[in-house]
């Protein structure tokens, strides 16, 4: 299989597509001026080619900020393309969608990855999407994209989930998640007082969430938004923990980019060497695959800030072209099987 990637700086969705023959699936990643546009002339220019899209930043060894990134997969891929909508309320009406297209692409656990653009409710998605995929261990990557907007198929949908099945028919596939953080001392809390809808979490032991923040780190209310990218929260997930990014404040509590239930078990998290981890990672990935055809990842907006403040995202990105043909999206939360995640990297390796 081979992995096409495009761009351009200033949003021409020709140029992006420049060299693009005979894909067997597109994704689109594209700006929110541009968005609607360019999912109309893509599919103008493929009718037929499943795709999906969202607003956000692409890259490979270099960054779209504002302009539009095409990713397409050929030569030996199998894929099909779909929406979940009224994912905010009822997803699974949809799920009959999804079971289809596993039958069609005749998905395995070994060749099949599902790749998914949100524009919210995550969780919920993620359970619904699971709740098929399971069936067959098919592994799941992707992210949340801007402005509450997906496309799939040349169509733009809002309160929706946009999905790629993509089968590789010559050779492996794998899904990974990179945290590069740890446990910060020994504290444990129990959330409490939280507002699932808004993503509140009120107290932590009993005691003011945000007070509890900044009287451990020493932080002004005002710091609290930027320290998170050193010291997000925690949450216990079996032997995982799933990466929780504050914000903003709320009176006396923290609204956090995922959601959090009273009597979660949380714990504060501190930013470890993420250039050895991101080594490790690269080293493992070749461990698994001497021969790679792909890497798609998905690196939140979090981690891009924080590589880019530490002028580390170009050597990131260098770094990760030694796996060779390297392409992605930096999104708003990231998903990994039915996992919702922030602050973190996932990807699909191919074979």
């Amino acid at each position: 299989m081979k992995q096409f990637f495009g761009i351009s700086q200033s949003g021409n969705l020709q140029e992006a597509v420049r060299g693009l023959s005979n894909p067997q699936l597109i994704m689109l990643l594209s700006n929110s001026e541009q968005f609607e546009e360019h999912v109309k002339k893509l599919q103008m220019l493929y009718p037929n080619i499943p795709s999906i899209g969202c607003i956000g930043m692409s890259y490979d060894n270099r960054v779209v900020e504002k302009g539009v990134g095409v990713i397409a997969y050929l030569d030996g891929v199998t894929a099909a393309a779909n929406v979940l909508e009224q994912v905010s309320t009822m997803p699974v009406k949809y799920i009959g969608r999804l079971e289809k297209d596993v039958l069609q692409v005749n998905a395995s656990q070994d060749n099949t990855i599902c790749i998914d653009f949100c524009s919210g409710n995550d969780a919920c998605v993620l359970t619904t999407i699971h709740s098929v995929l399971k069936h067959r261990n098919i592994s799941l990557v992707g992210g949340t994209g801007d402005a509450g907007k997906v496309s799939a198929n040349g169509k733009v949908y809002e309160d929706a989930v946009a999905y790629a099945l993509i089968k590789n028919n010559t050779g492996r596939v794998k899904a990974y998640k990179e945290n590069i953080y740890h446990q910060l001392g020994n504290y444990r809390f129990i959330a409490s007082k939280t507002d699932k809808s808004k993503y509140l979490l009120g107290e932590l032991n009993g005691m003011s969430a945000k007070l509890v923040y900044q009287q451990i780190l020493r932080v002004s209310e005002q710091e609290i938004l930027t320290q998170t990218f050193k010291n997000p929260l925690g949450k216990l997930n079996g032997n995982d923990t799933c990466i929780i990014s504050i914000k903003e404040v709320s009176g006396n509590g923290l609204t956090c980019f995922r959601q959090v239930n009273d009597s979660d078990v949380l714990m504060l998290l501190e930013l470890g060497d993420y250039k050895d981890i991101v080594r490790k990672t690269i080293q493992q990935i070749q461990a698994d695959f001497p021969r790679i055809s792909a890497v798609f990842s998905v690196n939140c907006l979090f981690r891009y800030l924080l590589f880019t403040d530490n002028n580390y995202m170009q050597e990131y990105l260098d770094e990760m072209r030694v796996l060779g043909d390297h392409v992605g999206l930096v999104g708003y939360g990231e998903h990994y099987n039915n996992q919702f995640v922030n602050q973190s990297m996932t990807c699909v390796v191919f074979e």
